[in-house]
């Protein structure tokens, strides 16, 4: 099992930074330097090409941390290209039914789990040239996959998406959640703690992990914890926290005149 899973079936927190603006390695040092455990690179919310986003996944890899990939909605050909550039999994928004789930967890994963295209050389295994004998399992085992569930629909099927074999991990993304329920922005509307209480059972039938993603008020957050969500902290994007350093330092610069 990845050591990322292990770290969040073990309870213990675990630390991602979400990269949207960037686009040099720098960021996966930053991250590491920072302690964070891994990174996220959204290719949902951003024009950033696939090679970029595989550099990003090869330097922090090289570094010890975790790499996902949050790849666009249904944008399933781009999986197998994210993963051989050096991701250790996907992140893939928007998932309502079982057979979406499926497609994704099977781009994932070589035959006879999945359909992923057969290569020989990965940043993850140092890029030697090894066999399929060799190579396949070792990525299978290593690959991360993590479904979002965005929209009452996918909360609805939670249970049969969860029992879908490669499928590690399910995010709720409250922000299209709540926006879906008419109420966007609204973490503490009761639909809310009903979904995250529904997504945490099916978790608990199959064996996989619950994550919550979008609610930046810690205080909320935290009361869904004893639900069942497991300990994955989303410290901030790259644009977000960029926009809180130079809108701090603007206000003490000004401050200092005074």
């Amino acid at each position: 099992m990845p050591p990322f899973l292990d770290r969040l079936r073990a309870g213990e927190p675990t630390l991602m930074l979400g990269v949207r603006g960037s686009r040099t390695t720098e960021v996966a040092h930053i991250a590491h330097s920072t302690g964070h455990h891994a990174i996220l690179v959204d290719l949902e919310h951003s024009p950033m090409s696939t090679d970029v986003a595989a550099q990003l996944c090869s330097a922090a890899g090289a570094l010890g941390m975790t790499a996902l990939v949050r790849v666009p909605e249904r944008e399933y050909g781009m999986i197998g290209r994210l993963l051989d550039g050096g991701a250790h999994g996907v992140v893939a928004p928007r998932i309502e039914t079982a057979e979406e789930a499926r497609l994704v967890a099977r781009a994932c994963r070589f035959p006879p789990r999945g359909q992923r295209s057969q290569t020989a050389q990965v940043p993850q295994l140092g890029m030697r040239p090894l066999p399929a004998r060799e190579l396949n399992p070792a990525l299978d085992a290593a690959a991360v996959v993590q479904v979002l569930l965005e929209t009452p629909a996918g909360i609805a099927n939670a249970d049969a998406i969860a029992a879908i074999d490669g499928v590690d991990m399910l995010a709720i993304g409250a922000n299209d959640l709540t926006a879906e329920l008419g109420v966007p922005g609204r973490y503490d509307d009761p639909r809310v703690r009903e979904a995250v209480a529904t997504a945490a059972a099916a978790c608990r039938r199959h064996g996989k992990l619950l994550a919550v993603a979008g609610i930046g008020d810690r205080a909320v957050h935290d009361a869904l914890v004893p639900l069942g969500v497991c300990p994955l902290l989303l410290t901030g994007m790259d644009t977000a926290l960029l926009f809180n350093a130079a809108a701090d330092a603007a206000r003490r610069a000004l401050a200092a005149r005074t």
